[in-house]
């Protein structure tokens, strides 16, 4: 069983990969299909557009929440290809980080000209 830090540097060095083969400028959808690929190459186990249901003050609304990636049943993964990384999509992150239970989530933004500065890692400390 891998720690987050070996799950995460693996889905960074996979979206890396993603970015310098595709560069910047593309739909999230494209990176999306692109990291899943890259992620099976890996052998890293994930699951896509993962449903996660939304219970307030006990009751389940109709709308269900999709994670972009949980990989390895430990690490969410939201992807943007945004101008930049705003406040709500860290929010966000910290939300499904909750909503699931997992510690660490990776937020990654492939719309900058070198990957590294459009990755936040951010851990869920309740």
């Amino acid at each position: 069983m891998q720690d987050n830090n070996a799950i995460t540097e693996k889905i960074i060095g996979a979206a890396i990969e993603v970015h310098r083969s595709l560069g910047p400028g593309l739909l999230e959808s494209i990176y999306e299909d692109c990291l899943a690929v890259e992620f099976e190459l890996q052998g890293l186990n994930y699951q896509r557009q993962k449903p996660v249901p939304l219970i307030y003050k006990g009751n389940k609304v109709a709308q269900e929440l999709r994670l972009d990636f949980l990989v390895e049943n430990k690490v969410v993964l939201e992807l943007k290809a945004a101008e930049k990384l705003l406040p709500v999509h860290q929010a966000q992150l910290l939300t499904y980080l909750k909503l699931t239970n997992c510690r660490v989530g990776l937020l990654i933004n492939f719309n900058v000209p070198v990957l590294k500065q459009g990755i936040k890692r951010m851990l869920n400390d309740d």
